[in-house]
């Protein structure tokens, strides 16, 4: 959320000292030319492409390491282009042959880039218990023909595979010697690196700073540094940004309408629709919301036009689903799509649930809070008590992890948001039965939406794949265990005299960012 009543005042009255105090006393303020300067919104904690977690974590290998081909401009139509492949192509229906750049080499002494790594890389998330193994559900192996050439073989024909699997998570290469090396996998620094930039430091919870690889052979980059700044909420990013701390940042909706009155000087504005997803989990597995009239009740008691427009200015409208308003698979509307608080206190009575305490988890962020804190609103009108826990982002993406002890199976309600996709099933697949105690947080678990979700990879007619889609968000809302709240369009400001290359699911590109 974004409050703006006089903010060109409160700069001029000392701004730059508020956003000092947002940034931390260790971050310096460059001016732009061969630095470029981007706000995020958390730090980094994976940067294996095996266990990525948050949106710096993929940008990270992004511009350290390269896949086999790379998605454009969301604004363009993601246009995909060869970037690791000097060529690539589909050879038959199942399977996609390349050949490797010969000027790509690892850091450290690896040596060049190989079909191998490709291997590697790929087959080691394929079957895993990575959150990224649904990217490779289809390839069955990689062949390796010669050190630059080899055949990629799917189980079965698979059309999006090129456009799910390889651009970016799971598709980001790594060094199979230098990882085997390493003991099988890394965390926060890579043991080999050979993409257009390399890791420099990192000030934790602060600032990470990249700097341009010297033996870089490819598209030239326009910057010899990249600083990513860790603010975590937008009103303080666009505090420093108006204070010139940084070149882009991503802000809230609630406050668009005021910033496009007042755009701050030698700026310009991204506004454009995103694949970011926002939804309440509701936990079935949770004591007090194992009876799906509970359940309902929420769904009912919950006040959408509330939360729309205080949360984000009116910009938005209602989701009916995971899938994007702008997708011809959308689902047309929700099966509950209009309030009802009478009809949520009587399903609270006949479940004897009345005088309900639950607990919301939450982002510490602005535009989190304020959705929690109108859910707890609208949910006091029905008799449900909302204790609101607010939480960094280090400490969120815990709470439904199985890895990190049993508390996943208790929490109660979430209030989650996720980067989709251009294809639909990468927006889906996060609520499969496997997903429990990975990203699936609502031990939502259907064998129809399972069976759905294997078959619609393979359809190739598109109306019946929308049919099949829908089916599956329909099983999501009558589950109870959804509220699906909206699709956040993606807003950006940036200097004027900065090109961004933004991809579907809203992460920017900073090798391809360039100056005008």
């Amino acid at each position: 959320m974004i409050w703006r009543t006089d903010r060109r005042g409160l700069l001029k009255a000392g701004g730059a000292a508020v956003a000092t105090l947002a940034l931390g006393p260790k971050m310096a303020w460059a001016a732009m030319g061969d630095t470029l300067r981007i706000r995020m919104a958390g730090d980094y904690q994976v940067i294996d492409p095996f266990g990525e977690i948050g949106e710096l974590d993929d940008i990270i290998p992004r511009c350290t390491t390269v896949t086999l081909v790379r998605v454009g401009d969301m604004r363009d139509g993601n246009l995909l282009s060869n970037y690791a492949a000097e060529k690539i192509g589909w050879a038959s229906p199942t399977t996609i042959a390349f050949t490797l750049r010969d000027n790509l080499t690892w850091t450290n002494g690896f040596g060049p880039v190989t079909t191998a790594d490709v291997k590697y890389s790929f087959e080691r998330i394929a079957g895993s218990d990575s959150a990224w193994a649904y990217q490779f559900d289809q390839l069955d192996h990689v062949e390796i023909i010669d050190d630059r050439n080899g055949v990629l073989h799917l189980k079965e024909a698979y059309a999006p595979f090129m456009i799910t699997a390889l651009p970016y998570y799971a598709g980001h290469l790594v060094c199979q010697k230098a990882v085997e090396a390493a003991g099988g996998s890394f965390t926060n620094k890579a043991p080999a690196e050979c993409g257009p930039y390399l890791f420099d430091s990192w000030e934790q919870n602060q600032k990470v700073t990249l700097k341009a690889n010297p033996d870089w052979k490819g598209e030239p980059v326009a910057f010899q540094t990249i600083e990513f700044f860790i603010v975590p909420d937008d009103q303080a990013a666009l505090l420093a940004y108006e204070a010139d701390s940084f070149d882009f940042t991503r802000i809230g909706v609630s406050g668009l309408r005021s910033i496009k009155n007042a755009l701050p000087a030698g700026a310009a504005l991204i506004e454009a629709p995103s694949t970011t997803y926002t939804w309440l989990t509701v936990n079935q597995n949770a004591e007090p919301l194992k009876d799906l009239r509970v359940r309902q009740a929420i769904q009912y008691a919950y006040d959408s036009d509330a939360v729309l427009e205080g949360a984000y200015d009116g910009a938005v409208g209602r989701s009916a689903g995971v899938i994007q308003p702008t997708s011809p698979f959308a689902r047309a509307r929700n099966i509950i799509d209009k309030r009802d608080v009478a009809k949520a206190r009587e399903l609270l009575k006949e479940a004897g649930a009345e005088n309900l305490t639950l607990t919301l988890i939450a982002l510490n962020d602005s535009t989190s809070q304020t959705v929690a804190q109108i859910i707890q609103a609208s949910l006091a009108e029905a008799g449900i008590t909302i204790n609101i826990q607010s939480t960094d982002e280090a400490a969120y993406w815990s709470v439904g992890d199985k890895t990190a002890g049993d508390g996943y199976k208790s929490i109660e309600l979430v209030l989650m948001s996720f980067a989709g996709g251009i294809e639909p099933t990468e927006n889906l697949v996060w609520f499969l039965p496997d997903q429990i105690g990975v990203y699936n947080w609502s031990f939502f678990d259907s064998a129809e939406y399972a069976d759905l979700y294997h078959k619609v990879q393979l359809e190739t007619d598109d109306a019946k794949r929308k049919e099949m889609f829908n089916r599956m968000e329909d099983l999501m809302e009558e589950s109870g265990d959804f509220v699906f709240i909206c699709f956040t369009p993606y807003i950006a400001l940036h200097k004027a005299d900065l090109k961004p290359v933004i991809l579907a699911d809203g992460h920017p590109d900073p090798t391809r960012f360039t100056k005008l």
